[in-house]
Protein backbone atom coordinates (compact mmCIF):
# COMPACT_ATOMS: atom_id res chain seq x y z
CA UNK A 1 0.00 0.00 0.00
CA UNK A 2 1.67 3.71 -0.84
CA UNK A 3 2.31 5.96 2.19
CA UNK A 4 0.02 8.84 2.53
CA UNK A 5 1.11 11.94 0.74
CA UNK A 6 1.11 14.58 2.86
CA UNK A 7 3.14 17.22 0.19
CA UNK A 8 -0.06 18.47 -1.64
CA UNK A 9 -1.38 19.53 2.23
CA UNK A 10 1.68 21.54 3.67
CA UNK A 11 1.65 25.25 4.09
CA UNK A 12 3.81 27.54 1.48
CA UNK A 13 6.68 28.95 2.88
CA UNK A 14 7.87 26.51 5.65
CA UNK A 15 11.38 25.62 6.42
CA UNK A 16 13.59 22.35 4.83
CA UNK A 17 12.26 19.50 6.52
CA UNK A 18 14.40 18.18 9.09
CA UNK A 19 17.17 15.59 8.59
CA UNK A 20 16.99 12.44 10.83
CA UNK A 21 18.97 13.13 13.96
CA UNK A 22 22.65 10.68 13.16
CA UNK A 23 23.77 12.25 16.87
CA UNK A 24 26.79 14.36 17.19
CA UNK A 25 30.17 14.77 15.60
CA UNK A 26 32.72 13.16 17.05
CA UNK A 27 34.41 16.17 17.56
CA UNK A 28 31.38 18.95 18.12
CA UNK A 29 32.42 22.65 18.37
CA UNK A 30 28.56 23.29 17.80
CA UNK A 31 25.63 25.09 19.65
CA UNK A 32 24.54 26.40 22.94
CA UNK A 33 25.87 23.09 24.71
CA UNK A 34 27.57 23.20 28.31
CA UNK A 35 30.10 21.31 30.11
CA UNK A 36 28.68 17.93 30.95
CA UNK A 37 31.31 18.02 33.90
CA UNK A 38 29.97 20.98 35.17
CA UNK A 39 26.28 19.41 35.60
CA UNK A 40 25.67 19.59 39.22
CA UNK A 41 23.39 16.55 39.51
CA UNK A 42 24.08 15.47 42.89
CA UNK A 43 22.83 18.87 43.81
CA UNK A 44 19.61 18.93 41.45
CA UNK A 45 18.55 15.39 42.35
CA UNK A 46 18.36 16.16 45.86
CA UNK A 47 16.73 18.92 45.38
CA UNK A 48 14.02 17.12 42.89
CA UNK A 49 13.47 14.76 46.05
CA UNK A 50 13.28 17.68 48.48
CA UNK A 51 10.81 19.55 46.20
CA UNK A 52 8.64 16.53 45.30
CA UNK A 53 8.30 15.43 48.83
CA UNK A 54 6.83 18.26 49.99
CA UNK A 55 4.70 19.82 46.61
CA UNK A 56 4.72 16.91 44.57
CA UNK A 57 1.03 16.57 44.33
CA UNK A 58 0.85 20.29 43.15
CA UNK A 59 1.52 18.76 39.73
CA UNK A 60 -2.21 17.99 39.69
CA UNK A 61 -2.99 21.60 38.67
CA UNK A 62 -1.64 23.53 35.58
CA UNK A 63 0.41 25.72 36.80
CA UNK A 64 0.99 24.82 40.12
CA UNK A 65 -1.61 27.63 41.31
CA UNK A 66 1.04 29.93 40.97
CA UNK A 67 -0.54 31.40 37.80
CA UNK A 68 0.64 31.71 34.09
CA UNK A 69 3.86 33.91 34.86
CA UNK A 70 5.01 30.32 36.36
CA UNK A 71 6.16 29.09 39.82
CA UNK A 72 6.53 31.53 42.10
CA UNK A 73 9.51 30.62 44.44
CA UNK A 74 11.73 30.58 41.13
CA UNK A 75 10.63 34.20 40.34
CA UNK A 76 11.12 35.28 43.73
CA UNK A 77 14.68 33.50 43.47
CA UNK A 78 15.27 35.08 39.60
CA UNK A 79 14.16 38.89 41.50
CA UNK A 80 16.66 39.09 44.21
CA UNK A 81 19.14 37.65 41.84
CA UNK A 82 18.73 40.60 39.26
CA UNK A 83 18.47 43.09 41.80
CA UNK A 84 21.70 41.81 43.00
CA UNK A 85 23.65 41.33 39.82
CA UNK A 86 22.43 43.16 37.07
CA UNK A 87 21.09 46.29 39.08
CA UNK A 88 17.44 45.65 37.96
CA UNK A 89 14.42 46.57 40.03
CA UNK A 90 12.22 43.87 38.74
CA UNK A 91 9.84 42.57 41.15
CA UNK A 92 8.21 38.46 40.57
CA UNK A 93 5.14 39.80 38.97
CA UNK A 94 7.59 41.40 36.81
CA UNK A 95 9.15 38.07 35.44
CA UNK A 96 7.60 35.10 33.06
CA UNK A 97 8.74 31.82 33.16
CA UNK A 98 9.84 30.42 29.57
CA UNK A 99 9.92 26.91 27.87
CA UNK A 100 13.46 28.10 27.34
CA UNK A 101 14.59 31.61 26.19
CA UNK A 102 13.49 30.47 22.48
CA UNK A 103 9.99 30.67 23.99
CA UNK A 104 10.59 34.21 24.88
CA UNK A 105 11.46 35.22 21.01
CA UNK A 106 8.78 33.81 19.47
CA UNK A 107 6.77 35.36 21.85
CA UNK A 108 7.97 38.87 21.12
CA UNK A 109 8.20 38.47 17.59
CA UNK A 110 4.52 37.18 17.18
CA UNK A 111 3.11 40.64 19.26
CA UNK A 112 5.47 42.83 17.63
CA UNK A 113 6.12 42.25 14.03
CA UNK A 114 4.61 41.52 10.87
CA UNK A 115 6.10 41.02 7.15
CA UNK A 116 7.67 43.67 5.89
CA UNK A 117 8.29 45.45 9.59
CA UNK A 118 11.91 46.42 10.14
CA UNK A 119 14.43 45.58 13.02
CA UNK A 120 17.82 46.21 13.85
CA UNK A 121 19.93 43.86 15.31
CA UNK A 122 23.99 43.40 15.80
CA UNK A 123 26.05 42.73 12.80
CA UNK A 124 27.42 39.51 14.11
CA UNK A 125 24.17 37.28 15.62
CA UNK A 126 22.62 34.51 16.96
CA UNK A 127 21.49 32.30 14.06
CA UNK A 128 18.23 31.64 16.07
CA UNK A 129 17.02 35.27 16.29
CA UNK A 130 17.92 36.02 12.53
CA UNK A 131 16.39 32.62 11.62
CA UNK A 132 13.26 33.30 13.26
CA UNK A 133 13.23 36.92 11.83
CA UNK A 134 13.93 36.13 8.28
CA UNK A 135 11.01 33.25 8.10
CA UNK A 136 8.76 36.15 9.14
CA UNK A 137 9.50 38.02 6.18
CA UNK A 138 11.17 41.44 8.59
CA UNK A 139 14.10 43.05 6.90
CA UNK A 140 16.80 42.93 9.47
CA UNK A 141 19.40 45.54 9.15
CA UNK A 142 22.96 44.96 11.29
CA UNK A 143 24.63 47.11 12.99
CA UNK A 144 28.65 46.73 13.11
CA UNK A 145 30.29 45.95 16.07
CA UNK A 146 33.37 47.02 17.77
CA UNK A 147 35.12 45.58 21.56
CA UNK A 148 32.56 47.09 22.89
CA UNK A 149 29.28 45.11 21.11
CA UNK A 150 27.18 47.34 19.24
CA UNK A 151 28.65 50.57 17.84
CA UNK A 152 26.18 53.25 18.74
CA UNK A 153 27.09 55.90 16.44
CA UNK A 154 26.26 53.65 13.76
CA UNK A 155 23.06 52.69 15.57
CA UNK A 156 22.13 56.21 15.71
CA UNK A 157 23.16 56.71 11.32
CA UNK A 158 21.00 54.10 10.75
CA UNK A 159 18.48 55.43 12.97
CA UNK A 160 18.10 58.64 11.87
CA UNK A 161 17.98 57.46 8.23
CA UNK A 162 15.24 55.24 8.70
CA UNK A 163 13.28 58.42 10.34
CA UNK A 164 13.99 60.41 7.79
CA UNK A 165 11.98 57.73 5.29
CA UNK A 166 9.55 57.31 7.56
CA UNK A 167 10.58 53.95 9.36
CA UNK A 168 10.27 53.57 12.68
CA UNK A 169 12.19 49.64 13.74
CA UNK A 170 9.60 47.62 16.32
CA UNK A 171 13.01 46.86 17.82
CA UNK A 172 16.33 46.76 18.39
CA UNK A 173 17.74 43.59 19.62
CA UNK A 174 20.90 43.47 21.24
CA UNK A 175 23.08 40.47 23.00
CA UNK A 176 25.28 43.23 25.46
CA UNK A 177 26.66 41.01 28.22
CA UNK A 178 28.93 37.97 26.54
CA UNK A 179 27.44 38.88 22.90
CA UNK A 180 27.02 36.11 20.73
CA UNK A 181 29.11 35.06 19.05
CA UNK A 182 32.05 37.82 19.80
CA UNK A 183 31.81 37.29 23.06
CA UNK A 184 32.21 41.07 23.64
CA UNK A 185 30.59 42.90 26.82
CA UNK A 186 29.00 46.63 26.21
CA UNK A 187 30.00 49.23 28.74
CA UNK A 188 27.54 51.10 30.88
CA UNK A 189 28.30 54.23 28.74
CA UNK A 190 27.31 52.53 25.73
CA UNK A 191 24.38 51.01 27.20
CA UNK A 192 23.05 54.13 28.35
CA UNK A 193 23.67 55.81 24.56
CA UNK A 194 21.88 53.16 23.25
CA UNK A 195 18.88 53.66 25.40
CA UNK A 196 19.01 57.53 24.82
CA UNK A 197 19.07 57.18 21.21
CA UNK A 198 15.72 54.11 22.35
CA UNK A 199 13.95 57.05 23.86
CA UNK A 200 14.49 59.65 21.34
CA UNK A 201 13.44 57.35 18.67
CA UNK A 202 10.36 55.57 20.36
CA UNK A 203 12.25 52.31 19.63
CA UNK A 204 12.32 49.64 22.01
CA UNK A 205 15.35 47.63 22.73
CA UNK A 206 15.23 43.59 23.25
CA UNK A 207 18.26 42.63 25.31
CA UNK A 208 18.89 39.19 25.35
CA UNK A 209 21.04 38.41 28.18
CA UNK A 210 21.45 34.77 28.61
CA UNK A 211 25.18 34.54 28.79
CA UNK A 212 25.28 36.83 31.56
CA UNK A 213 26.06 34.69 34.18
CA UNK A 214 29.31 33.31 32.14
CA UNK A 215 31.67 36.25 32.50
CA UNK A 216 35.13 35.59 33.75
CA UNK A 217 35.39 38.50 36.13
CA UNK A 218 32.50 38.12 37.69
CA UNK A 219 30.89 41.31 37.68
CA UNK A 220 28.60 42.34 34.81
CA UNK A 221 27.44 45.89 33.84
CA UNK A 222 23.81 46.97 35.04
CA UNK A 223 21.70 45.44 32.58
CA UNK A 224 20.04 47.80 29.92
CA UNK A 225 16.44 47.02 31.87
CA UNK A 226 18.40 48.23 35.48
CA UNK A 227 19.23 51.48 33.30
CA UNK A 228 16.21 52.18 31.91
CA UNK A 229 13.65 54.84 33.07
CA UNK A 230 10.86 54.93 30.56
CA UNK A 231 9.75 51.29 30.51
CA UNK A 232 10.64 50.35 26.54
CA UNK A 233 13.29 47.35 27.21
CA UNK A 234 12.11 43.95 27.52
CA UNK A 235 14.80 41.32 29.17
CA UNK A 236 15.42 38.13 28.17
CA UNK A 237 17.45 35.80 30.68
CA UNK A 238 17.95 31.58 30.80
CA UNK A 239 19.14 28.86 33.03
CA UNK A 240 20.58 26.83 30.04
CA UNK A 241 24.15 28.30 30.29
CA UNK A 242 24.47 28.70 33.93
CA UNK A 243 22.88 25.24 35.16
CA UNK A 244 22.04 23.04 32.25
CA UNK A 245 20.37 23.68 28.60
CA UNK A 246 18.39 20.42 28.76
CA UNK A 247 16.23 22.14 31.43
CA UNK A 248 14.82 24.32 28.89
CA UNK A 249 13.61 26.98 31.35
CA UNK A 250 14.36 30.65 30.70
CA UNK A 251 12.41 33.79 31.71
CA UNK A 252 11.12 37.17 30.63
CA UNK A 253 11.18 40.60 32.19
CA UNK A 254 8.72 43.44 30.69
CA UNK A 255 6.27 45.65 31.77
CA UNK A 256 2.54 44.86 32.44
CA UNK A 257 1.55 46.33 29.55
CA UNK A 258 3.66 44.15 26.97
CA UNK A 259 3.72 41.37 29.41
CA UNK A 260 -0.10 41.02 29.70
CA UNK A 261 -0.15 40.64 25.57
CA UNK A 262 3.10 38.15 25.96
CA UNK A 263 1.22 36.13 28.18
CA UNK A 264 -2.22 36.08 26.37
CA UNK A 265 -0.07 34.45 23.91
CA UNK A 266 1.76 32.09 25.45
CA UNK A 267 -0.09 29.04 24.61
CA UNK A 268 1.75 26.52 26.13
CA UNK A 269 -0.49 25.60 29.33
CA UNK A 270 2.69 26.99 31.41
CA UNK A 271 6.13 26.54 30.99
CA UNK A 272 7.21 22.39 32.45
CA UNK A 273 6.41 22.64 36.21
CA UNK A 274 8.92 20.33 37.41
CA UNK A 275 11.81 21.95 35.85
CA UNK A 276 11.10 25.52 37.88
CA UNK A 277 10.06 23.65 41.05
CA UNK A 278 13.45 21.75 40.90
CA UNK A 279 15.47 25.01 39.58
CA UNK A 280 14.14 26.91 42.36
CA UNK A 281 14.67 24.63 45.10
CA UNK A 282 18.27 24.28 43.55
CA UNK A 283 19.57 27.59 43.38
CA UNK A 284 18.14 29.81 46.19
CA UNK A 285 21.09 27.71 48.16
CA UNK A 286 23.50 26.69 45.40
CA UNK A 287 23.48 29.04 42.22
CA UNK A 288 25.92 31.57 43.94
CA UNK A 289 29.02 28.78 44.61
CA UNK A 290 27.74 26.68 41.81
CA UNK A 291 28.63 29.57 38.79
CA UNK A 292 31.77 30.76 39.88
CA UNK A 293 32.71 26.85 39.75
CA UNK A 294 31.49 26.72 35.72
CA UNK A 295 33.03 29.53 34.86
CA UNK A 296 36.59 28.66 36.08
CA UNK A 297 35.94 25.54 34.10
CA UNK A 298 35.33 27.40 31.28
CA UNK A 299 37.92 29.26 31.13
CA UNK A 300 39.83 26.53 31.14
CA UNK A 301 38.62 25.11 28.61
CA UNK A 302 38.94 28.68 26.04
CA UNK A 303 42.95 28.72 27.22
CA UNK A 304 43.05 24.76 25.76
CA UNK A 305 41.65 25.84 22.86
CA UNK A 306 43.61 28.88 21.96
CA UNK A 307 46.48 26.70 22.60
CA UNK A 308 45.22 24.28 19.76
CA UNK A 309 44.59 26.99 17.44
CA UNK A 310 48.39 28.69 18.11
CA UNK A 311 49.56 25.19 17.31
CA UNK A 312 47.61 24.05 14.50
CA UNK A 313 46.52 27.08 12.96
CA UNK A 314 49.07 29.55 13.75
CA UNK A 315 48.70 33.75 12.82
CA UNK A 316 46.01 32.28 9.81
CA UNK A 317 43.36 32.25 13.03
CA UNK A 318 42.93 35.71 13.91
CA UNK A 319 40.93 36.16 17.48
CA UNK A 320 39.91 38.29 20.50
CA UNK A 321 39.61 36.30 23.23
CA UNK A 322 36.14 36.41 24.54
CA UNK A 323 35.20 38.36 27.81
CA UNK A 324 32.80 34.90 29.04
CA UNK A 325 30.57 32.34 27.71
CA UNK A 326 30.93 29.25 25.88
CA UNK A 327 32.27 30.40 22.12
CA UNK A 328 35.15 31.97 20.32
CA UNK A 329 34.73 33.89 17.18
CA UNK A 330 38.05 33.05 14.70
CA UNK A 331 38.51 34.54 11.25
CA UNK A 332 40.34 32.34 8.71
CA UNK A 333 42.46 34.17 5.73
CA UNK A 334 40.22 35.27 3.07
CA UNK A 335 40.05 32.50 0.97
CA UNK A 336 38.27 30.39 3.29
CA UNK A 337 34.80 29.66 2.75
CA UNK A 338 33.62 28.61 6.38
CA UNK A 339 30.80 27.07 4.95
CA UNK A 340 32.58 24.95 2.37
CA UNK A 341 34.74 24.03 5.56
CA UNK A 342 32.18 23.27 7.65
CA UNK A 343 30.85 20.63 4.83
CA UNK A 344 34.21 19.00 4.75
CA UNK A 345 34.73 18.85 7.80
CA UNK A 346 32.09 17.07 9.10
CA UNK A 347 32.74 14.45 6.95
CA UNK A 348 35.93 13.77 9.24
CA UNK A 349 33.94 14.04 12.44
CA UNK A 350 34.21 17.71 13.52
CA UNK A 351 31.27 19.95 13.26
CA UNK A 352 31.54 23.61 13.50
CA UNK A 353 29.31 27.33 12.83
CA UNK A 354 30.19 28.73 9.76
CA UNK A 355 30.00 32.60 10.57
CA UNK A 356 27.67 33.32 7.27
CA UNK A 357 25.14 31.66 9.34
CA UNK A 358 25.83 34.22 12.32
CA UNK A 359 25.78 37.74 10.38
CA UNK A 360 23.80 39.62 8.25
CA UNK A 361 26.23 40.32 6.32
CA UNK A 362 27.62 36.78 4.46
CA UNK A 363 30.64 38.45 2.73
CA UNK A 364 31.55 40.40 5.91
CA UNK A 365 31.57 36.68 7.83
CA UNK A 366 32.95 34.42 5.12
CA UNK A 367 35.63 33.11 6.47
CA UNK A 368 34.97 33.45 10.29
CA UNK A 369 33.54 30.35 12.55
CA UNK A 370 32.24 30.16 15.85
CA UNK A 371 33.57 27.58 17.77
CA UNK A 372 31.51 26.33 21.16
CA UNK A 373 34.37 25.05 24.02
CA UNK A 374 32.32 24.12 26.58
CA UNK A 375 31.45 20.72 25.33
CA UNK A 376 34.19 19.02 24.76
CA UNK A 377 36.90 17.91 26.88
CA UNK A 378 40.54 19.20 26.66
CA UNK A 379 41.70 16.54 24.43
CA UNK A 380 38.80 16.43 22.33
CA UNK A 381 39.27 20.15 21.41
CA UNK A 382 43.19 19.78 20.71
CA UNK A 383 42.46 16.37 18.80
CA UNK A 384 39.46 18.31 16.84
CA UNK A 385 41.36 21.65 16.14
CA UNK A 386 43.93 19.52 14.42
CA UNK A 387 41.90 17.11 12.02
CA UNK A 388 39.48 20.74 11.48
CA UNK A 389 43.67 22.16 10.33
CA UNK A 390 43.88 19.06 8.28
CA UNK A 391 40.60 19.47 6.56
CA UNK A 392 41.64 23.33 5.74
CA UNK A 393 44.88 22.65 4.88
CA UNK A 394 43.49 19.81 2.08
CA UNK A 395 40.78 22.37 1.25
CA UNK A 396 42.11 26.03 0.91
CA UNK A 397 46.10 25.65 1.57
CA UNK A 398 45.71 27.16 5.14
CA UNK A 399 47.31 26.75 7.25
CA UNK A 400 50.46 26.39 6.23
CA UNK A 401 52.44 22.98 7.64
CA UNK A 402 54.55 25.31 9.92
CA UNK A 403 51.93 26.78 11.68
CA UNK A 404 53.39 26.44 14.91
CA UNK A 405 54.31 29.59 15.63
CA UNK A 406 53.47 32.48 17.82
CA UNK A 407 49.68 33.58 17.84
CA UNK A 408 49.10 37.48 16.68
CA UNK A 409 45.42 38.35 17.76
CA UNK A 410 43.65 40.39 15.41
CA UNK A 411 40.82 42.70 16.30
CA UNK A 412 37.42 42.54 14.01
Amino acid sequence: MAAFDFAPLLNSGLPAPAARWTGLAKYSFVGGNNDPGAVPVDALRAAADAVLAREGRALATYGLAHGPQGYRPLRDFLASKLSRDAGMSARADDIMILSGSLQGLDLVNQALLTRGDTVLVEQDNYQGTLTRLARLGVKTIGIPLDGDGMRTDALATVLADLKDRGIRPKYIYTIPTVQNPTGTIMPENRRAELLWLSRAYGVPVFEDDCYADLIWEGRRPRAIHGMSDHGGVIHLGSFSKSVAPALRVGFLVAPWEIMSVLLALKTDAGSGALEQMVLAEYCKPHFATHVPQLVRGLRAKLGTLIEALDAEFGTAAEFVPPKGGIFLWVKLPDQVDAMKLSQAALKRGVSINPGPEWSTDAAHSRSRLRLCFASPSHQEIRDGIAVLAEVCRHEFGVPLRSANVEHSSAGE
